[in-house]
């Protein structure tokens, strides 16, 4: 895969103000191109796109780690520190958490934290950090215990 990839996502808003605020104002996403119908942001190097629509995806919960996942989602990986800055920029902007900043698959490979918000349209967003990045796809079979870890 090349060095320079990254991902594109289109998603529904009610309002782009209200995007400008979440993304923008909140996230600290820089804005991209734009018009009356949809806006680009800079999703830390990603690019994603709200677009005004009425349609919205229904959702459902999924068990993940003995917790519901709210589905469907999107959201980021991130570095140890960035999640913490994320998380005091959420509350800063007195965002309701989803589910608030908590560690899944404790001890085990896989180890991360993770938080779930929503936009002020009702997108759900998760937000992980790794105790160990090179972990992010292991699975148990084919990897050590989460035993060194980067803290």
């Amino acid at each position: 895969m090349s060095a320079t990839a990254y991902f594109h996502l289109a998603f529904p808003v009610d309002s782009l103000e209200s995007a400008r605020a979440f993304y923008g104002g909140v996230l600290g996403c820089p804005e991209g191109r734009s018009t009356d119908h949809y806006v680009d942001f800079n999703f830390y190097g990603h690019q994603i796109v709200a677009h005004l629509s009425p349609v919205r995806p229904q959702t459902s919960e999924s068990d993940f780690d003995g917790s519901d996942v709210t589905v469907p989602h999107f959201g980021l990986n991130v570095d140890w520190e960035t999640f913490h800055v994320l998380a005091e920029r959420l509350r800063a902007g007195n965002v309701q958490f989803i589910k608030a900043p908590h560690v899944r698959l404790a001890g085990c490979v896989g180890e991360h934290t993770s938080m779930f918000v929503a936009d002020f349209s009702g997108n759900k967003l998760e937000f992980k950090a790794f105790r160990n990045e090179d972990q992010v796809f292991a699975s148990e079979l084919s990897e050590a215990p989460a035993t060194t870890r980067k803290t």
